[in-house]
């Protein structure tokens, strides 16, 4: 005969949490501006030091900055990929102010 307890292996019923898409992602999204459709990637801490195109200023690692890559580059996605850029974050949204 089965005792009166309940099991301590059932299961609470609890919501479940908001899906982080961007964090499912990999910090990976979509941009669109007037320079074209762009990959961005956001990076937390690089562990190399990189040139941001848009001050021409160091990334030193373990800044937290974005990669950015066109999707509509002339050869092809693959070749927008390899050409891809390390930006400081405040440069990548300021880069449509630029000249």
């Amino acid at each position: 005969m089965p005792s009166g307890r309940r099991s301590s292996r059932r299961r609470r019923v609890e919501p479940h949490p908001e899906l982080d898409v961007e964090r499912a992602l990999g910090g990976r999204r979509t941009e669109s501006g007037p320079d074209g459709e762009w990959t961005v990637q956001t990076v937390p801490a690089g562990t190399k030091t990189y040139r941001c195109p848009g001050c021409r200023q160091d990334i030193l690692p373990g800044t937290p900055h974005v990669v950015a890559w066109a999707n509509d580059a002339l050869l092809g996605a693959v070749a927008g990929l390899e050409d891809r850029r390390h930006w400081h974050t405040a440069c990548w949204r300021a880069r449509g102010r630029r000249r």
